[in-house]
């Protein structure tokens, strides 16, 4: 089959091309006179660097691409069928799933590995896992969630619907979508193989100094992490690029959905900050294989510097996560709310006011790092500031909901989930935004509740809201509308006593990434725990009923929403040019309820199959 051979041959490419690596190094150490020829991390890391590139090249990179770096003849790759997915493939469609599907066998398995923490935090004391093993898990679970958070609704929504929904028939550099995506796998086998390599000791945040100490393991998790960065800077110019240029006539920037605007904004905080954390990984590599002294005292470095470098981005960073989140929230309620959606413009503006300001705010979470006093003021002052944009997207929401003819169908349950999630967890942010609270509840299980709120409540709920807003437009097919209000009412009740709970015990003091605590704290602790193996169970209604809709699912109308926007203007799924004529826009996405309002779009002298008449939006629920 060709998705076998086509694996096979990036994999052979990618262990080739490793081994070269490591033997030249070899090489190189022997001919300038290194006493030892091998140096696990430093061979290792410059074999990685060979092998990552001999991986995208087997998976399909030089024949569609490389080729042409020389004279040759590129290959075209145009597959039918199910193995496109295992495949090299420029259509922003098949990426998208790509993406999507990769991340949700990641969601799964991080979740796997929280029933794991919560399993062992049952009770007092170690009982199934050391140490050691539990820091490992919970590395895993974090860094794991993150990438989710980051890529899931980006990558793979985002590549899917940015170019449907501005009329586009492709993304603006298709080959360098297809890399994008084709960097993530090797991403996941470093970090998978990581307990088999010594484990990782210092979570997901990799501070030094024992992240510069550690095993090779976290050698591992520095090139994986950097890898990841990569695909996101490049997924991020091309969004930037293909919303600009290659909007369809008449897609004015006031007439944007607001996904695109949230993914707009996302790109762009992708492409400013994530070097951030490619730098502070970098200058960790180099410390470990180099003897370099970044973070050294002793050699004139500073630790803190990490700090600053690695904030810089991942605060940042949680903007990236849930922008497109809002977006979708948003999204959804505009459409399922029957009016338009309510202060359009100052959304917007919200949006780009969080670009504005999200880069002046990592310092707090640095409080009690022993950063200047005289900081401690400004970067307070900034993080509150920085709620106003936020509150912006609420009265935009909330406006739209107010006397609207709400449609409360799955999608829309999860999106109005979000705002109340999502206000929870921003709430609770002010506590942790102001100096003095902060120094009580750094470091405790407030910030585990406060941080699940915000990336779980907020851009995870939103996944789900997306997934069953465009499973129709993307398979073809419908799911089953009772079994996923099921999944929304299970996992929505599921999170909120799971993580509201976690409250307390962070007000008391208990700290978080610890495999232990004190016996006092048993009775809250195993609470906690049988509400998240509760919310762990919910997961398995979504997985049956989306596996028994894609391949048993009633076939789905190409609006079964009634919507306006362009995607629902097309067949289910798109055809592979996406529009069978290119679309004229003549209307905003949102005006519903408006008699005389035009359609979002035309497509020749007609409108296509599906359009309502006027613009208007009925449909199904």
């Amino acid at each position: 089959m060709w998705a076998l051979r086509t694996l096979s041959g990036g994999l052979g490419m990618g262990l080739l091309f490793f081994y070269i690596g490591i033997g030249l190094t070899a090489v190189l150490r022997n001919w300038f006179g290194y006493p030892e020829v091998w140096d696990r991390d430093f061979n290792v890391t410059i074999g990685y660097v060979f092998g990552l590139l001999g991986w995208v090249m087997g998976m399909g990179m030089w024949g569609s691409w490389g080729r042409e770096w020389f004279g040759l003849r590129t290959h075209s790759y145009y597959i039918r069928g199910w193995q496109r997915y295992f495949t090299w493939s420029t259509d922003h469609k098949v990426i998208g799933v790509q993406y999507l599907a990769t991340f949700t066998i990641v969601f799964l398995l991080a979740g796997l590995m929280a029933m794991l923490m919560r399993l062992e935090l049952a009770t007092s004391g170690l009982q199934f896992f050391d140490k050691s093993q539990y820091n490992t898990i919970l590395g895993l679970h974090g860094i794991l969630m993150i990438a989710v958070a980051v890529a899931a609704v980006v990558g793979g929504f985002g590549n899917y619907f940015v170019p449907l929904l501005i009329g586009a028939d492709d993304m603006a550099f298709p080959r360098l979508n297809a890399l994008s995506f084709w960097l993530i796998p090797p991403v996941a086998l470093m970090l998978l193989i990581t307990p088999f390599m010594g484990g990782l000791e210092v979570g997901w945040t990799a501070y030094p100094p024992l992240s510069v100490q550690t095993q090779t393991a976290q050698g591992f998790w520095n090139l994986a992490i950097v890898t990841f960065g990569l695909s996101s800077i490049l997924s991020g110019l091309n969004f930037v690029v293909t919303i600009i240029y290659m909007r369809a006539p008449g897609m004015t920037w006031s007439r944007l959905p607001m996904f695109v605007w949230s993914m707009f904004v996302t790109a762009w905080l992708a492409l400013f900050y994530t070097q951030g954390f490619a730098v502070a990984l970098l200058m960790v590599t180099l410390d470990r294989i180099a003897g370099m002294g970044f973070f050294n005292a002793d050699d004139g470095g500073d630790p803190l510097l990490y700090q600053h470098v690695f904030w810089f981005y991942s605060h940042p960073a949680v903007y990236i996560m849930i922008l497109p989140g809002l977006g979708i929230a948003l999204e959804i309620i505009g459409h399922f709310s029957g009016k338009p959606l309510f202060a359009y413009r100052y959304a917007v503006g919200a949006f780009l006011g969080i670009l504005g300001l999200s880069g002046v705010v990592w310092a707090h979470h640095m409080f009690t790092s022993g950063i200047p006093n005289y900081l401690h003021g400004p970067f307070l002052v900034m993080t509150e500031l920085i709620s106003i944009p936020t509150g912006l997207i609420f009265l935009s929401a909330l406006g739209t909901i107010w006397m609207g003819k709400l449609r409360l169908t799955a999608p829309m349950l999860f999106a109005l989930a979000v705002i109340f999630n999502f206000a929870n967890g921003g709430v609770t942010g002010i506590f942790l935004a102001d100096v003095p609270t902060d120094i009580h509840l750094q470091d405790t299980y407030f910030v585990v509740a406060h941080f699940h709120y915000t990336i779980v409540g907020g851009e995870i709920f939103a996944m789900f809201a997306a997934m069953y807003y465009w499973f129709p437009k993307m398979t073809g097919r419908m799911y089953n509308m009772k079994l996923a209000k099921l999944h929304f009412w299970w996992m929505f009740i599921g999170f909120n006593v799971t993580f509201m709970t976690m409250y307390w015990p962070g007000i008391q003091g208990m700290n978080r990434r610890i495999a232990d605590f004190p016996a006092a704290m048993d009775g809250i602790n195993f609470f906690i725990s049988l509400a998240s193996f509760g919310l762990g169970a919910g997961f398995l209604v979504f997985v049956g009923n989306m596996v028994y809709a894609l391949f048993w699912g009633p076939a789905a109308e190409a609006n079964p929403w009634g919507a306006r926007t362009l995607e629902w203007q097309t067949s289910s799924p798109p055809p592979l040019e996406n529009f069978d004529e290119p679309p004229m826009v003549t209307g905003h996405p949102y005006d519903y309820g408006l008699p005389d309002a035009p359609a979002h779009a035309r497509f020749g002298p007609g409108l296509p199959a599906g359009t309502p008449a006027g613009g208007g939006g009925g449909g199904g629920g």
